[in-house]
């Protein structure tokens, strides 16, 4: 994140509370914005209760002060399983969804890896389209959930079908293969489900020309900081 801010402005918010999820203010040419990263280093970007927590208090504390929302996003999705559930993981990954769906300031999405699942979704303000813009890494990988999952569950029938053994995981690796090329991030931009796959270099440029867009745009009746 800090190579993407202004030198010496990105101040990091709860850093000792749901490590999922970086939240921080910083500048970009001056403009005061909100950061949120998914942490690979932990659960590898899995988004856990307490993150979904983290993010969605973050985002309502942007709202109510009028910073734009910089969302970079690297997810698998939501953790799942009984241990996570016992934590009411729907309810507190819900109030993301909930909190995208009130934002009255410009947010913005950066894919820089995995844009997995309902995860994926919620880092994206509620899908895709929501954010000023979507844009993509040439990392950048997409799919409903994990792939190597979505193919045991969605081509259980044509797996059964083959042979067991080499033949099985011959069929197996051909449909991941697939589904790995139809969930790049060019192919994404092509079918336009994102704006644009830009060079990593380019995304400070990307994200300060789409805040001098929206600069004077925001709804009125929202408590917008003097710096904005």
């Amino acid at each position: 994140m800090r190579d993407l801010v202004d030198s010496g402005s990105l101040l990091e918010l709860r850093a000792n509370f749901g490590a999922g999820i970086l939240t921080a203010f910083a500048r970009m040419e001056g403009r005061p914005v909100g950061l949120i990263a998914n942490n690979p280093k932990h659960l590898g970007g899995a988004i856990d209760a307490v993150a979904a927590d983290k993010a969605a208090r973050f985002m309502q504390l942007c709202n109510a002060h009028g910073l734009p929302i910089v969302a970079l996003c690297d997810t698998p999705g939501f953790m799942v399983g009984p241990q996570i559930e016992a934590q009411a993981q729907v309810r507190h990954v819900c109030r993301m969804f909930l909190v995208a769906s009130h934002l009255r300031v410009p947010y913005f999405c950066v894919v820089l890896r995995k844009g997995y699942g309902l995860g994926a979704m919620a880092m994206a303000a509620g899908g895709f389209e929501a954010p000023v813009f979507t844009v993509a890494w040439p990392t950048g990988e997409f799919g409903a959930m994990g792939l190597e999952g979505a193919v045991r569950l969605g081509y259980r029938k044509e797996l059964e079908a083959a042979p067991e053994g080499a033949a099985r995981d011959q069929l197996f690796e051909q449909l991941v293969a697939q589904q790995y090329e139809s969930g790049e991030a060019i192919n994404m931009a092509q079918t336009l489900e994102i704006d644009a796959v830009i060079d990593p270099a380019d995304t400070r440029a990307w994200l300060v020309r789409g805040l001098a867009s929206c600069a004077g745009t925001q709804d009125p009746t929202t408590n917008y900081v003097d710096a904005w």
